[in-house]
């Protein structure tokens, strides 16, 4: 007796050919999202092949979900159905590339470490550091709008891209956008796919505007002892002629992960927090950065060293979600985004009515991460601390995400929080409704993943 599965990979076969799709019990195991596991593994092998797939999906109700790496799979709700992983790994092409012009055209699949040593080769990057460095994938980069602590300097995911293709879920392939910089067409439109999390469509082609590499860098640390003092570093820096590259806040514990001492405890006579900054240019640019901070830390009573090799730890500072997950996987890992001038306050308060085991702070964003621990996060009381510290955050004009916590314990809390109100930031969630029932009005993408359950 052919069971529906097998009717519905027989039909998908038909579009990819039987080698792209799987069934597999480990193969689907490895796209898990919150302990549901997809009945099928799709990989499709072309834009055109996955409008396709789409369509054949969208046409027998099938909950689909984009998929590569994985290393963003864990942030959003359980979806309310996971039939199939649609996987991105063999589009992974570059299509169009001008170094003289700073424009490339690129498929999703392509993970972004690769992507940057395809540039290096003319000396330029795309400066981006999101949640799973160079494993994350050019798609998921741009479906979360990813992002670390060089953004302060270059802006988000969706701040580069100049165009993109799009596959929704009628079988259709919509451009929006173009892949010279002075084309801003169709922008609203992929502003609003880019941070949907795979719920309006699948991103299939991005073209993105490069920037030249540093000539050098260097990263400077410089040890604090309290969180006031780090408020007026950050705004020393900010009000003088120097930009770094990036700059991030560590408490004890995220240092100690950071450089690689993973759970040991942090010496005695440690401060409580560390300011790193780098610093990107000419040997001339960065001994004045060397001098210039120097006089900062006298000014702010710290220690300041030159960190050599650090380009490890600024990857594990980007990728600290995903380092604590796998380190504390039962732990609550949670995401405030604040204006500038409020996140060193709402670190404090945190501090102070939460248990946090560790943080890192992006002072040049405003996004504070927070790693509550793993014992006490039963269910009532995880609940009431995420919505305390949510509270907390929505008081100071911002917003928490939860990006990491026990499946079970998904449902008391919502990843999301409650959708912002019109006029608010982030307002433009009733325009994603709308366009969710326009590209996707069976719900087959990403069901119930993304803010309000779209």
């Amino acid at each position: 007796m052919i069971t529906a599965t097998e009717t519905i990979q027989t039909a998908l076969a038909a579009v990819v050919g039987d080698s792209a799709v799987s069934a597999d019990p480990a193969a689907c195991r490895a796209y898990s999202v919150d302990g549901i596991e997809p009945k099928l593994v799709v990989a499709p092998d072309s834009a055109e092949q996955v409008a396709e797939v789409l369509k054949c999906a969208a046409a027998r109700g099938l909950g689909v979900i984009p998929v590569r790496n994985g290393t963003k799979l864990g942030i959003g709700n359980p979806p309310r159905r996971y039939d199939l992983a649609l996987s991105l790994k063999s589009l992974n092409r570059v299509w169009h590339y001008e170094p003289a012009d700073l424009t490339v055209t690129v498929e999703p699949g392509m993970k972004l470490g690769d992507f940057q040593h395809f540039l290096a080769r003319d000396g330029l990057w795309l400066p981006l550091d999101p949640r799973g460095g160079a494993r994350a994938s050019i798609g998921g980069t741009l479906a979360a709008n990813a992002a670390g602590p060089l953004s302060a300097r270059y802006g988000a995911p969706r701040d580069m891209v100049l165009g993109m293709k799009i596959a929704t879920a009628d079988g259709k392939i919509i451009k929006a956008g173009g892949r010279v910089v002075k084309n801003v067409a169709g922008y609203d439109l992929g502003k609003l796919l880019i941070g949907s999390f795979g719920t309006l469509g699948v991103i299939v082609e991005a073209s993105f505007k490069l920037y030249p590499r540093p000539e050098a860098r260097a990263t400077f640390v410089l040890s604090l002892e309290s969180l006031e003092a780090a408020r007026h570093l950050r705004r020393a820096i900010f009000g003088s002629p120097l930009d770094p590259l990036r700059i991030a806040l560590l408490d004890r514990a995220a240092g100690q992960m950071v450089v690689g001492a993973g759970l040991e405890p942090a010496p005695a006579n440690s401060a409580p927090f560390e300011f790193w900054l780098e610093a990107g240019g000419s040997e001339r640019v960065l001994a004045r950065y060397s001098r210039e901070l120097e006089e900062r830390a006298k000014e702010a009573g710290a220690r300041m060293e030159n960190r050599e090799g650090a380009e490890s730890a600024w990857d594990r500072i980007a990728d600290f979600a995903w380092l604590v997950a796998e380190s504390l996987p039962d732990s609550v890992i949670l995401r405030a985004s604040l204006p500038l001038d409020s996140s060193e306050e709402f670190l404090t308060r945190a501090l102070i009515d939460a248990k946090v085991r560790a943080s890192v702070s992006q002072p040049g964003t405003g996004v504070v991460s927070l790693v509550l621990p793993a014992e006490g996060t039963r269910d009532v009381a995880a609940a009431s601390e995420v919505a305390k510290l949510r509270d907390l955050a929505e008081a100071l004009a911002g917003a928490l995400v939860v990006e990491h916590c026990r499946p079970e314990l998904k449902p008391q809390l919502d990843a999301w929080g409650l959708p912002p109100q019109a006029g608010r930031p982030g307002s433009d969630f009733e325009m994603m409704r709308k366009m969710k029932a326009t590209w996707d009005p069976n719900g087959i993408l990403s069901p119930g993943r993304f803010v309000g359950g779209i």
